[in-house]
């Protein structure tokens, strides 16, 4: 019964998941989540609560598998920007739900902000250890890096399109990568005066 049990929470969450990136949470219905997840759609308060409740969990685990793949590493934030572009380039539904959370429930949550406050900490000392230029404060440097690896989603168009709206192409959206990297590579630099880090020519490849 336990194993069935999680087998279909794990189905609704998958299915939530879809639902709550294409409509947003005023816009989903618990009826096609249950219908997708083949259960009962009482299941969905049963586990969960309300829909809002049921919207928290699915992007807590979205934001928890997107940690566990891209684990930050302060002493090397161009490879951190790097990983969340790849990370979100093969997720897109993950930007979107993201985007309705900003939408429609702006605040964050405290597993959130803990977890933001331990990032600048990390930035913090880096930065006192010398490994980070002092040009910027710590919640700075990591919203910049956070922002310019989520920039092509806010691209011309559209997800990355061009102005004309023609989708990127591998070779393009692999030049925006560089450039996400090599951004955050000049952010850091000690001093901040334009000028690349010494490491960021070998970051330049995926």
């Amino acid at each position: 019964m336990a194993r069935d049990s999680s087998a279909t929470k794990a189905r609704l969450l998958d299915a939530a998941f879809n639902e709550f990136a294409a409509y947003g949470i005023a816009g989903a219905r618990v009826d096609r989540i249950a219908e997708a997840a083949g259960a009962n759609k009482r299941l969905i308060y049963v586990y969960f609560g309300n829909k809002e409740q049921l919207f928290d969990v699915v992007l807590q685990q979205a934001l928890e598998l997107g940690a566990e793949s891209v684990p930050f590493e302060a002493t090397d934030l161009p490879g951190y920007a790097g990983a969340i572009f790849d990370h979100l380039v093969a997720q897109p539904a993950l930007m979107r739900l993201v985007t309705w959370k900003q939408l429609e429930r702006p605040g964050a949550t405290a597993t959130t902000a803990e977890a933001y406050r331990g990032k600048i900490a990390t930035v913090a000392a880096a930065q006192r250890e010398g490994r980070i230029g002092p040009g910027f404060e710590p919640a700075d440097v990591l919203t910049l890096v956070l922002a310019l690896a989520q920039a092509w989603f806010a691209a011309p168009g559209g997800p990355a399109t061009d102005v004309d709206g023609t989708p990127w192409g591998d070779e393009r959206r692999a030049r925006h990568r560089t450039a996400v990297v090599e951004a955050v590579a000049r952010i850091i630099a000690p001093g901040n005066d334009g000028e690349p880090a010494p490491e960021a020519a070998a970051r330049r490849s995926p």
